[in-house]
């Protein structure tokens, strides 16, 4: 059996500016925890506490017109991009997103859609003065089989 050379799809997560920080109990990689398989960072409270008096605004969650201004930014950039949406949650402290892109990378990906959500929030005034709405980075997952792929849908549409 050969590998692939692209992967089916790709599963994106990706937070709401202050909602999960490291030393969360549920867990958070950094640049040196980050490899499949391997342990999440430790949840201890000083590294949790460390992070929030880091923050230099508020926690951001999303109401109900700012999740559905998210999904429709997100779902109106995929398809102009000709990206195909497998799968999309908007929840009010995060965002999964199952989607195939043939040439841009899953980094590629998750940044244009929080560009895009991110402006199309300021349109509609949700965000005030605030800067920052979203966590600098996210999770990256590569859907390598059918397998994968339907365990990410499954999750994204139904466990959320």
């Amino acid at each position: 059996m050969s590998r692939l050379s692209k992967p089916l799809a790709y599963f994106l997560t990706w937070t709401t500016y202050g909602t999960w920080l490291h030393g969360d109990p549920r867990g958070s990689v950094d640049d040196t925890h980050n490899l499949y398989g391997h342990p999440y960072l430790s949840n201890e409270p000083d590294r949790r506490l460390k992070a929030q008096n880091t923050l230099v605004e508020t926690p951001f969650r999303m109401g109900d017109a700012a999740r559905n201004i998210v999904k429709k930014a997100i779902i109106d950039h995929a398809a102009m991009r000709e990206w195909r949406t497998l799968a999309l949650s908007v929840q009010t402290n995060h965002v999964h997103l199952v989607i195939l892109a043939a040439i841009h990378t899953p980094e590629q990906i998750m940044a244009q859609c929080k560009s895009w959500a991110t402006r199309r929030l300021r349109e509609a005034e949700l965000l005030g003065v605030r800067k920052r709405v979203w966590t600098k980075m996210g999770s990256t997952r590569w859907l390598w089989n059918e397998k994968a792929l339907l365990a990410a849908i499954d999750y994204t549409k139904r466990m959320q």
